[in-house]
């Protein structure tokens, strides 16, 4: 079986706008519980977010 790295685009996406929004966040929670384990390039990808957001340059975006 060949990984997807959903997570990874997902986060790549969000990089992509500057914003991580209720939707991207979501199916980032749907892939990590679907998957039941986060590979080395999405835990890489979900570090990079992180500090990103940390740094001001990714902005969480409420619902509505």
């Amino acid at each position: 079986m060949t990984p997807t790295f959903a997570i990874r685009k997902l986060v790549e996406k969000a990089l992509y706008i500057r914003k991580l929004t209720p939707d991207i966040e979501n199916e980032i929670n749907y892939e990590l519980t679907r998957l039941g384990y986060v590979s080395d390039v999405d835990y890489e990808a979900l570090e990079l977010l992180m500090s990103e957001m940390d740094a001001g340059r990714i902005k969480l975006v409420p619902n509505g």
